[in-house]
């Protein structure tokens, strides 16, 4: 690791919380840090958005393990709490043909006109658990979780609908992918809860396999079993867990940071009322602004890089640190630690790289932003006056330095308008 200019390594707190203090300290210091990841594992974080940039579409940069030295050389205990991101098959740990291969699969669920289709159907979804947070609210002194019943089953909804997997394992699915993301969890924890998410997915693809239907999980099985190399079942399941991680815990904390965001800045809110702003630019504005992932493992150099300036050696472990980028005031002016809906738009040089960037940009993004921009516009206009039930300061946040958000979000909803 890069010491030379007598910088200490950042120890990342496996119990998460808020990014922002510390991102800033770390920005401040340089885009590029050296950190050390839980078991101490040394590593390196990318914070500013023109290096992650330029990071992120490096060619010699890989996702493939097998450029991991510590975990290459058995200094990653078993049931080490980010194995998970490095060792799961499929299109984030895959490079070059085998990205290509595994991505050119799976993206056909996601073209413009499938998501597009996809459009009544979430709209009713998000009317149906409108109805039911009012329920909720009425039901627990006008006080209801807005992340559990809203922002969660939205997106773990369409996920599922996506992939066929039947209603009753969802939520199952959601609690398991939450402690695969943990930062903080303890190794027996950890490998049980692999273990089981893999098996309730090998679940769902045998459900699939005997009932194939107009699904993704469906497609990918009939891949598989056309022969060839198209697709192993090792990267079947890989591919199902990434999906189910991916398709949902990004946009549950988007909606729940945008909402955040909108109910501590009021003015912000009152801008789109107005029409002064869109729905889409509160999304744009929260995926800078507050990103639903922090810190995203894993790229490794395959040979020494110097990126603005710091040597990142080959084999190291690197976080993307989306939240930084999203403040860094290099690319987004001095006020980018502020919320600002109306904030001009930046040139293709400094839009927020929150989604990625380069060959593994995030392939749902379009329906991410469909399910958050549908979300957010339903939910203000059945719910106006619409206000957290506790102070922001008080809001538990994740046990994890990838995921960014908070665990429950308590809102008091007010009187709907029909």
């Amino acid at each position: 690791m890069d010491t030379s200019s007598g910088t200490q390594p950042h120890r990342m707190d496996p119990a998460g919380g808020c990014p922002h203090a510390d991102n800033a300290r770390l920005l401040a210091r340089g885009a590029v840090a050296p950190v050390l990841l839980p078991g101490d594992i040394e590593g390196m974080a990318v914070l500013g958005h023109d290096a992650l940039k330029e990071f992120l579409a490096h060619p010699e940069v890989a996702k493939n393990a097998r450029h991991f030295t510590a975990l290459q050389e058995g200094r990653t205990a078993p049931g080490w709490p980010l194995l998970t991101f490095a060792t799961v098959q499929g299109m984030t740990t895959a490079d070059g043909e085998d990205h290509r291969r595994l991505r050119s699969l799976v993206s056909k669920a996601f073209t413009a006109r499938r998501v597009e289709r996809l459009r009544p159907w979430i709209e009713e979804l998000t009317s149906a658990l409108l109805d039911g947070l009012g329920r909720a609210a009425e039901e627990g002194g006008q006080v209801a979780d807005l992340r559990a019943h809203f922002a969660l089953p939205l997106p773990m909804g369409v996920i599922g609908e996506l992939l066929g997997v039947d209603a009753e394992h969802r939520d199952r699915l959601h609690h398991l992918s939450n402690q695969v993301v943990a930062t903080d969890i303890g190794p027996e924890q950890a490998i049980a809860a692999n273990r089981e998410l893999v098996a309730v997915l090998s679940t769902v693809a045998a459900a699939r396999a005997e009932r194939p239907g107009d699904d993704l999980t469906s497609a990918l099985i009939a891949a598989r079993d056309e022969g060839g190399d198209r697709l192993s079942q090792q990267e079947l399941i890989g591919t199902l867990v990434l999906m189910i991680i991916a398709g949902h815990e990004t946009t549950l904390n988007l909606i729940t940071n945008a909402v955040r965001a909108l109910c501590g800045n009021r003015d912000q809110l009152e801008l789109v009322r107005k029409g002064d702003a869109g729905w889409p630019d509160v999304v744009e504005e929260t995926l800078r602004w507050d990103a639903p992932v922090s810190y995203f493992p894993f790229r490794y150099p395959v040979r020494d890089l110097t990126v603005d300036g710091t040597v990142i050696p080959a084999g190291t472990p690197v976080l993307a640190g989306y939240s930084a980028a999203g403040r860094d005031p290099a690319a987004h002016g001095p006020d980018a630690d502020r919320f600002d809906v109306t904030r001009p738009a930046r040139s293709e040089t400094t839009r927020h790289l929150s989604l990625g960037h380069g060959a593994h940009y995030c392939l749902g993004a379009p329906l991410a932003r469909m399910e958050a921009t549908i979300a957010l516009e339903r939910l203000f206009t059945r719910f106006p006056d619409l206000e957290l039930a506790v102070p922001e300061a008080e809001l538990a946040r994740h046990s994890s330095f990838v995921g960014n958000s908070v665990r429950a979000l308590p809102v008091r909803p007010g009187v709907p308008r029909s």
